[in-house]
């Protein structure tokens, strides 16, 4: 699924340990593959809103700085499934087939979805990845 550039670009961005980190991911109908779209460092969510397009579906590994209330900080890799609600129904279907083999091979242990861009912010990962 996931060509020899693809997989080190998501392996490198696991690999630092580093406030906002982005790897957008799109698919590639025309040769049914996963590639790089963008790599991004010291970039928080709502950045991302103007980069990513509004009407095409991403897979985004996103890893961040997070301080917790008792003091500690970590640095948590998630997995975002962006798929506008707006987006052609084929693509939505090809993105929802590949997102959970996608997340596994990356190694995210963290699987989550938006639905709007305007969606995608600190407050809205916080509160996912606090429940």
């Amino acid at each position: 699924m996931e060509n020899a550039r693809d997989q080190n670009a998501t392996n490198s961005t696991q690999s630092r340990v580093n406030t906002g980190l982005c790897c957008a991911m799109w698919v590639n109908e025309s040769v049914s593959d996963v590639q790089v779209d963008e790599e991004l460092e010291s970039v928080e969510l709502e950045e991302l809103q103007d980069i990513l397009p509004s009407h095409q579906p991403r897979f985004i590994i996103y890893s961040y700085k997070m301080e917790h209330n008792d003091g500690r900080t970590s640095f948590p890799m998630c997995f975002i499934f962006y798929t506008p609600r707006d987006a052609h129904m084929e693509l939505q279907v090809m993105y929802a087939g590949t997102q959970r083999a996608l997340a596994a091979a990356v190694g995210a242990p963290r699987l989550l979805e938006v639905r709007e861009i305007d969606e995608l912010t600190s407050d809205w990962l916080n509160e996912k990845l606090n429940r």
